[in-house]
């Protein structure tokens, strides 16, 4: 009569070790009121220069992909967060210390001197090294694609973009030039212009849409990364497969544009055709993408298994 509450004693004991000894791995209970504090302090270095950047850069066309790169990249990032094995371990305190402290130089002096593109820069690595205090660096690293993808959503440097796309814009016009002629058109260029019967393009003008480039990029790459996550073949396959994607689409947008001008007007050509052009460019890169995959695949037999759900 004795030996059952004894027994049921040891039942209930053992329940109680069982549930002390249970890890806490939730992200968010991790979090202590010293970690809330620094959170609210990234929060105040963040919303001011983002909302230049969505002031000054979002409304380009260069770079309108923002606020859509911006809301996928942050449910990528809590997808990635939530499904991370990584376990919290704050990283090494002075390598910490002593970026973030450069870091927020940087920042202090680039938005005196009102430098936006490296304010944000200096501003997003900021944030990542403070993150790597609090979390560690085996977490940063599971997390490693929503950093890369939310960067594209900040202004690169013009004078970097106008080196890098003033060469492929002209290589684009001459292309386009050279296969309207082959077709019989009357086309021809010089310089930084391109004339077709009584009209004349600029160069610029008419292959502005590779100022897109980076939001095709992100496109590219998130669709990749969604459907060829845990097949690194593949998905190397379609970040390399970006730039061309770019200059091929783009070189479809020129000879649209071109044609518009020939049969319908200047002015048709930059109105509301001008758009259709632009949309028409994205569903080219799009269809390209698509293409692009289901060959590889096909031919390579690759893995097209994401990430678990």
């Amino acid at each position: 009569m004795h030996k059952r509450p004894h027994a049921c004693a040891k039942i209930g004991h053992l329940l109680l070790l069982l549930t002390k000894s249970r890890p806490q791995t939730s992200l968010l209970r991790s979090i202590s009121l010293p970690d809330l504090a620094l959170l609210i302090g990234a929060a105040l270095l963040v919303v001011p220069t983002m909302f230049q950047v969505g002031q000054f850069n979002w409304t380009t066309e260069q770079g309108g992909h923002g606020p859509i790169v911006l809301a996928t990249g942050v449910w990528l990032l809590w997808r990635e967060l939530k499904t991370s094995p990584a376990e919290r371990k704050p990283g090494n305190f002075w390598v910490g210390a002593i970026s973030v402290g450069v870091l927020l130089a940087i920042y202090a002096v680039s938005r005196i001197t009102g430098i936006l593109e490296i304010e944000a820069l200096a501003m997003y690595g900021a944030l990542i090294m403070g993150a790597y205090m609090l979390f560690g660096g085996a977490l940063i690293r599971s997390i490693w694609f929503p950093l890369i993808y939310l960067a594209l959503t900040l202004p690169p440097p013009d004078s970097v973009v106008a080196a890098v796309t003033q060469p492929i814009k002209i290589a684009i016009s001459q292309w386009a030039v050279s296969l309207l002629h082959t077709l019989g058109y009357p086309i021809g260029s010089s310089g930084v212009t391109i004339q077709i019967a009584q009209y004349e393009l600029l160069v610029a003008a008419a292959c502005a849409g590779l100022n897109s480039i980076i939001s095709l990029g992100a496109i590219c790459l998130f669709y990749g990364y969604l459907r060829h996550r845990s097949n690194v073949a593949a998905f190397a396959i379609i970040a390399l497969s970006v730039i061309p994607i770019a200059v091929f689409s783009n070189f479809m947008r020129v000879i649209i544009l071109i044609l518009i001008t020939y049969y319908l007007g200047e002015s048709a050509a930059q109105g509301f055709l001008h758009d259709f052009a632009g949309l028409t460019m994205f569903a080219v890169a799009l269809a390209t993408v698509f293409v692009i995959d289901s060959l590889f695949t096909k031919l390579f037999k690759l893995d097209t298994v994401g990430a678990p759900k």
